[in-house]
C-alpha cells in the first residue's frame, strides 16, 4: 500500500512538472477562456453543493466566485468540476481546473511534494466522530473496538489511526471512496461511527433520514485548516487566489459588506480606501483592475457574509464562528493589510 502511495505521489509530480510551462500564465488564459475553472467537493452543504437546478453553492464556491469577481469582473463566470477526493490533486495538476477550492486539509507533505501551493484558510477546522445516539458513548474515549466509516484519500485515515495508538485502542476501518458513500454505510449499519472533519459531520448529518438520532461527539483529535490551492509555479495567480480570501477577511474587519460596499467608496479612511480601490493603485501589482477588491464585496460578501450564509447562523449548519471568528473578536481569521 505505502509503494502504490509513493508510485501515485511520484507521477503527480512528474505530471506537476511536464504541466508547468503550459500553465505558468494561468491569469491569461483564464482571461482569454472568459471563466475560471474549478475544482469542487461532488456535493458538501456548506462548503461546495449543487442545488436541484445545478446552482452551487457553499464557502468553497464563493472563493472560486471571488476570484472570478476580480479577474472577470463577474462571479458567475466560474465552471464547477466537481471531483471526489482521489481526483483532486491530479485534476489541479494537469491543468484540468485553475483552482482547487474543495474542503482540503494544509498540509507538508501536500504543500511540498505535490506541486501546489496552499492560498490561505478558510475554514479552521479539526477532525471528529458523529455517532448514532443508540449506542451510549458520549465521549470517543468510549469508542475502543469500533468500526469506523472513513473517506478513502483524506488525512482522515492517519489522524484515526494516531488517536486510537495515543489512547491504546483498536478500530475496525470501513473505507468509502466518498463522502456520500461513507454517510450510506454509517446509516445502513455497515460502521457505528463516521469519521471526518467536524464542519463535515455536520453537513453529512443533515442528510440523514433521521438526523436528529446522530450526534458530533466534542473530541476534536486533529488540526484541519482547509483552504484552497493553485499550482507551483505561478505566483501572478497565487496571488490573486491568495488575496481575494484577504480582501473578504479585510473588508469584514473594516466594516465593508455587500450592502454598504457602495457607501464605503466615499469613506475617509485609508484603509477601506486602498481596498476598494479608490487610492493607491494596488490593483496593478495584482494584474487586475484597482477596483478588483470592491467586485468581489459587491458580488460575493465579506468574510463574514460567507460564513454566516453558508455554515453559520443564517444556514442550516449553524456552525458557530469559534476558531474561523476575526482575530479580533478572538479567533484566527487575520489578514495582511492592503497596502
Amino acid at each position: 500500500m505505502t509503494r502504490n502511495k509513493s508510485l501515485v505521489s511520484a507521477a503527480i509530480v512528474s505530471l506537476a512538472i511536464g504541466s508547468t510551462a503550459a500553465q505558468a500564465d494561468t491569469l491569461e488564459n483564464v482571461t482569454k477562456k472568459g471563466y475560471v475553472q474549478c475544482g469542487v467537493s461532488t456535493g458538501l452543504p456548506g462548503f461546495s453543493n449543487p442545488d436541484e437546478k445545478g446552482n452551487w453553492t457553499g464557502i468553497d464556491v464563493d472563493v472560486c466566485r471571488g476570484v472570478a469577481a476580480a479577474v472577470l469582473g463577474d462571479a458567475s463566470k466560474v465552471k464547477y468540476i466537481p471531483l471526489n477526493a482521489k481526483e483532486r490533486f491530479t485534476a489541479l495538476q494537469s491543468g484540468e481546473i485553475d483552482l482547487l477550492s474543495r474542503n482540503t486539509t494544509w498540509t507538508l507533505s501536500r504543500d511540498a511534494s505535490l506541486g501546489m501551493n496552499f492560498s490561505g484558510v478558510t475554514y479552521y477546522d479539526g477532525q471528529g466522530f458523529l455517532i448514532n445516539k443508540g449506542l451510549g458513548v458520549k465521549s470517543a474515549t468510549e469508542l475502543d473496538g469500533a468500526s469506523i466509516c472513513i473517506q478513502a484519500g483524506t488525512t482522515t485515515e492517519l489522524n484515526v489511526s494516531d488517536y486510537f495508538r495515543l489512547k491504546g485502542m483498536k478500530f475496525e476501518p470501513i473505507v468509502f471512496d466518498t463522502s456520500d458513500q461513507t454517510v450510506k454505510g454509517f446509516e445502513a449499519g455497515r460502521c457505528d461511527v463516521l469519521t471526518s472533519d467536524q464542519s463535515q459531520l455536520y453537513a453529512l448529518r443533515i442528510k440523514l433520514a433521521e438526523p436528529e438520532k446522530a450526534m458530533v461527539l466534542p473530541e476534536v483529535i486533529s488540526k484541519e485548516p482547509l483552504g484552497p490551492s493553485v499550482r507551483q509555479g505561478d505566483d501572478k495567480w497565487f496571488s490573486i487566489v491568495k488575496w481575494t480570501l484577504f480582501a473578504m477577511i479585510n473588508a469584514e474587519e473594516l466594516g465593508v459588506s455587500s450592502a454598504n460596499v457602495d457607501k464605503m467608496k466615499t469613506s475617509d479612511n485609508p484603509s477601506i480606501k486602498r481596498l476598494l480601490g479608490t487610492e493607491g493603485g494596488l490593483g496593478a501589482n495584482l494584474g487586475v483592475s484597482d477596483d478588483w477588491a470592491y467586485k468581489i464585496v459587491k458580488q460575493v460578501g465579506n468574510y463574514g457574509e460567507v460564513f454566516d450564509r453558508n455554515v453559520g447562523e443564517n444556514s442550516p449548519l449553524k456552525i458557530s464562528r469559534g476558531l474561523n471568528a476575526l482575530w479580533s473578536d478572538g479567533g484566527l481569521m487575520y489578514a495582511p493589510p492592503a497596502r
